[in-house]
């Protein structure tokens, strides 16, 4: 019976110590994720699994390069005249242009250009570049990140102001959706 005991106090042993393990890697995680989702930076995205949401546009001609963009489902609510909520979450790859005869039509995939919006994400924004709560990052096409400036990305949003939620072909998009 003794020995019983000392075998059921090391397995209560072992249990506790596994409990404790499970519960110190699971508050590391919880603290890593929540301080990723809390207020992001640009860069500080992840490469979303974007390849069934619906179309925002297509085909956008660019003098060397032609550009498809997606909105994910929560993005797709928005209604026209409103802000997109937050969670929406835009992408948008970008083709190297080649020629077939005088057509320009989509070669290669060189990259991936994710914006997404988050509660007061905005904050984190230089001086002077802020687009609301948008905040953006940029992938390879395998949705490695990739260094850009960012910069370029709120100055091109910027003209856009809060009337279009700082996103470009707003007005295409409801037009072609019908509302």
């Amino acid at each position: 019976m003794k020995k019983e005991f000392q075998y059921f106090n090391i397995f209560k042993r072992g249990i506790t110590i596994l409990a404790f393990a499970c519960f110190v890697c699971l508050g590391l995680m919880t603290t890593q994720l929540s301080a990723h989702s809390e207020n992001p930076k640009d860069g500080e995205l992840h490469f979303p699994d974007y390849k069934q949401w619906p179309t925002f546009i297509k085909g956008v001609q660019k003098p060397n390069m032609v550009r498809d963009i997606f909105v994910n489902p929560t993005g797709a609510k928005t209604k026209r005249g409103s802000a997109f909520s937050e969670g929406s979450t835009l992408v948008m790859e970008i083709y190297k242009a080649t020629m077939d005869g005088d057509t320009k039509v989509k070669g290669d995939l060189a990259k991936v250009y994710v914006m997404q919006k988050g509660k007061d994400w905005g904050k984190n924004a230089p001086k002077g570049l802020g687009n609301g709560d948008w905040i953006y990052s940029a992938f390879s096409p395998d949705g490695k990140p990739i260094k850009v400036d960012y910069n370029k990305c709120r100055g091109c949003h910027m003209p856009l102001k809060e009337e279009k939620d700082f996103v470009h072909r707003y007005d295409e998009y409801f037009d072609k959706r019908g509302h």
